[in-house]
């Protein structure tokens, strides 16, 4: 593979491929594989397949030893707020891996690109690559350096709405709501935009493909402003 735009994309995620087909696989999507008459093996599904299971091992040994009197249940809780879909699916959007995935036609044309899902997918395709192309310590090199840095915020991320919920009820005369403010886009490209509103005032917008995901995005933004308020 290796053109200019496969040697950015390895500068960009700190590893170069001995076996470039590798990287190739996990950038192809079933949809450009079916366009393409490959076989359905020649898609990035396998090696997503693999990639699932090497980032849950390194991600729980990281956490094991990184945490030493949590318990199993707060093991689990932390670390599905750092390989969940839309964490990942960010992980994704830093490396502008959307830029690097080649899909049929008709996903490229809906938005493919820059669906959470699909980024999450190739992303852990990718992982499965690094993992078969230079081993575990190089998979664990990269998970560490995207997915396993700035935990605190991706922690507070992905409990967002039942941490803000936690703080408002600190004082029983609060009331909490969420409004959806609005949808845009065709059925397959939905964009939803939410606020949160504290005692009536707005704290906080955000939007995404789903409304539990802009939801998510405004209780954060709503969680900053209101640490901000009490420093």
């Amino acid at each position: 593979m290796l053109s200019t735009k496969a040697a950015n994309f390895e500068e960009k995620i700190g590893y170069v491929f001995k076996d470039s087909a590798l990287l190739e696989q996990a950038m192809r999507h079933r949809s450009y594989a079916n366009e393409n008459k490959m076989a359905k093996t020649q898609s990035n599904e396998r090696l997503e397949f693999l990639g699932d299971a090497v980032l849950e091992l390194i991600s729980s040994q990281y956490l094991f030893f990184a945490n030493t009197n949590m318990l199993e249940g707060d093991l689990t809780k932390l670390r599905a707020s750092l390989v969940c879909e839309p964490s990942l699916a960010t992980c994704a959007r830093e490396l502008d891996l959307g830029d690097f995935l080649k899909l049929g036609k008709g996903e490229n044309s809906n938005g493919g690109r820059n669906r959470d899902s699909l980024l999450s997918d190739a992303f852990e395709a990718l992982i499965g690559a690094i993992y078969i192309d230079g081993g575990y310590g190089e998979a664990e090199k990269f998970v560490k350096s995207i997915v396993l840095k700035d935990i605190e915020k991706k922690q507070l991320f992905y409990d967002s709405k039942t941490i803000l919920q936690e703080m408002v009820q600190e004082d029983k005369h609060n009331t909490l709501q969420y409004r959806l403010v609005k949808e845009v886009g065709p059925d397959h490209e939905k964009v939803f935009v939410s606020e949160v509103c504290i005692n009536e005032v707005c704290y906080g917008t955000g939007e995404g493909p789903s409304k539990k995901v802009a939801e998510q995005k405004a209780a954060y933004q709503a969680i900053l402003k209101l640490q901000n308020e009490k420093a």
